[in-house]
């Protein structure tokens, strides 16, 4: 229920953002209108929101797909249903503050960057998934790649693109980054046996 209602939420607030760019406007993620003025709420609200709407689609999508398996199986396996559902909605919401952090660091008095969408939510779930099922095969372009592979390429792939900071690229990788970051972290800390997991598949 909780993908369900958030994959709802999001597409009624985007849907309202494209037929009135003024709201977009009003909730969009703005560094310097949070330092200077006080905006705080922007940390959360420019989630809810998207560019286009490939943007919105994809987000969407790809959130629906790794979010219901978390939530329905993953989770409640791991936690039981209600800390699970309390998980999941800790790691959703601690994704999008986890990306909005660093690019609050680099632009709080930059008045002309803005961002929005939902991507620092949707790779901390993303990144979560591969923590648990790291030998799950995924498909990249029709390609079957190791979940676990695919995201340590995804996430050397979202730092580079980082720091070179193309004007003409708008996609937000430092926020991918550390979106998925925080899923990895937060996945750990909430089942540190896992963790160990991973050494043992390692060594």
């Amino acid at each position: 229920m909780i993908t369900k209602i958030l994959s709802l939420f999001i597409i009624v607030c985007s849907l309202i953002g494209f037929a009135n760019p003024s709201v977009i406007e009003k909730y969009i993620f703005s560094p310097y209108l949070i330092k200077h003025y006080k905006q705080h709420y922007r940390f959360l609200s420019h989630a809810f929101f998207h560019a286009n709407f490939l943007h919105l689609f994809l987000n969407v999508w790809i959130f629906w797909s790794f979010g219901t398996i978390l939530e329905n199986y993953n989770y409640p396996l791991l936690f039981g249903e209600k800390m699970g559902k309390i998980y999941f909605l800790i790691l959703f919401t601690g994704g999008i503050y986890a990306s909005s952090i660093a690019e609050y660091i680099k632009n709080k008095d930059n008045p002309q960057y803005t961002s929005l969408g939902v991507s620092g939510a949707v790779e901390a779930i993303i990144f979560s998934f591969i923590i648990i099922n790291p030998l799950q095969w995924l498909y990249f372009f029709f390609i079957p790649i190791p979940a676990w592979l695919l995201g340590l390429l995804f996430l050397i792939f979202s730092f580079y693109m980082s720091k070179r900071k193309l004007p003409s690229d708008r996609i937000g990788h430092e926020a991918h980054f550390w979106g998925g970051i925080f899923g990895i972290i937060f996945t750990f800390v909430i089942k540190p046996s896992l963790f160990f997991a991973y050494l043992d598949l390692i060594l």
